[in-house]
């Protein structure tokens, strides 16, 4: 097992599902569309992907995807195929080209979707993980247990510098945990960077005394790789404690390089998760996308939320949060922080503990904090204490009894 990368599929294909597969193990690896004098059976029996299972799930009249080979029937699959780590080394550039590369689209796949990796342990030698984690975080936050409260900058762009710093002030004197820049919110002419960092550090920094800790603000840097590590050396300037970088924008390299330059935790954003997971029959699920970046370096990832406003049931975002925390090899386990955001509020607090088991993550709630009647510290309070609640395994209501801001809060969220 240590010298394999082992990756599971759901497949559909009109072709022999057998063949389909061995198609498929002979593109990712030795094979082509010829028969090779060269590819001789030392050489693929040394370098070829193997088919390690294949199960028939059921049969379809109809492709899922358009194009590729026509049929009367497309059978429905799970299939897991390895390849040997000497092919590409324990590179995650190659990596990625191998397991999610030209296989999605042969003319015998009429769906494709990655499910799970299994990767040898020399990937966790190659690659530095996650610099802080929870332990981290905790520290740097000065939050010992329960989640971190959070939030997001609202309106998402549109705010001068001194304008985000006023908003963070209301948030600092309510206590808040954790603050983060939208993903949209950048280095634009109307907001600089440079402007808003200088700005909400020195709110930050004022009130680090008066509260005994700092609150955490992950500002986005995201950008060319050069950018970001000047963006990150501004921060670390102004005594900031994390930073946000969009993962689809950067890739792989750009974070693995960035991972290496940087002295605070990573703030990691999936914008753009839609277009590689939503359709059922094509791209990728969680518990596969989400080991690549881990060991790239992110300490915090994105889960999206329960009851959220996009488009993922909660089963889903559960079985993200458990893949995020989920230790990928003995002797380095690499898990980071689940980051549970849109449309939260107090409401979701009992469920996502229940399913998750612990309070180890952080919560983000825009609405669920501006839009309290009392006002934003009150907005802060109420989820901090509907949390509290949950961990206590007490109903929100019996809770919000002698709780003002909670009682409050539930006739509004």
């Amino acid at each position: 097992m240590n010298d394999r990368i082992y990756a599971r599929y759901w497949l559909e294909t009109g072709d022999d599902p057998m063949r389909a597969a061995e198609t498929i193990a002979g593109e990712q690896s030795s094979g082509t569309y010829l028969k090779l004098a060269t590819e001789t059976p030392a050489l693929k029996a040394r370098s070829g992907a193997r088919v390690e299972s294949l199960q028939v799930l059921e049969t379809v009249g109809k492709p899922s995807l358009p194009g590729g080979m026509k049929s009367q029937i497309y059978s429905r699959c799970l299939l897991e195929l390895s390849w040997p780590l000497e092919n590409m080394g324990p590179c995650l550039p190659t990596l990625m080209a191998t397991v999610a590369g030209n296989l999605f689209e042969l003319a015998q796949v009429s769906g494709l979707r990655l499910l799970d990796l299994t990767l040898p342990s020399e990937f966790s030698k190659a690659y530095q993980g996650p610099a802080f984690g929870m332990q981290g975080t905790r520290r740097l936050s000065g939050v010992a247990k329960g989640p971190l409260i959070g939030t997001i900058i609202k309106p998402s762009v549109g705010l001068n510098a001194t304008e985000t710093a006023d908003q963070v002030r209301l948030l600092v004197e309510g206590h808040i945990d954790f603050i983060k820049d939208d993903e949209l919110q950048a280095d634009g002419s109307y907001c600089p960077f440079v402007d808003r960092v200088e700005a909400v550090m020195r709110v930050v920094n004022e009130a680090t005394q008066k509260l005994g800790r700092q609150v955490m603000v992950a500002f986005n840097i995201t950008g060319e790789l050069s950018q970001m590590k000047r963006r990150h050396d501004w921060v670390l300037k102004h005594q900031g404690s994390c930073v946000m970088v969009c993962l689809n924008s950067v890739g792989l390299t750009g974070l693995t390089e960035f991972r290496r330059h940087s002295q605070i935790p990573i703030h990691a954003h999936r914008a753009g998760w839609g277009y590689l997971s939503r359709s059922p029959y094509v791209g990728w699920d969680f518990a596969a996308w989400q080991q690549i970046w881990r060991l790239a370096g992110v300490d915090h990832l994105h889960v999206n939320g329960l009851r959220n406003k996009f488009s993922e049931p909660d089963e889903m975002v559960i079985a993200a949060a458990r893949s995020v925390i989920k230790p990928m090899f003995d002797e380095a386990p690499m898990c980071a922080v689940p980051v549970f955001s849109s449309a939260q509020t107090g409401l979701q607090a009992h469920d996502t503990y229940a399913a998750l088991g612990n309070a180890d993550l952080i919560c983000t709630a825009g609405g669920g904090i501006f839009g309290h009647p009392d006002g934003v510290a009150d907005g802060v309070t109420a989820l901090r204490q509907a949390w509290e609640a949950a961990e206590a395994g007490i109903d929100l209501a019996s809770y919000a009894k002698d709780r003002p801001a909670l009682k409050r809060a539930l006739t509004f969220w």
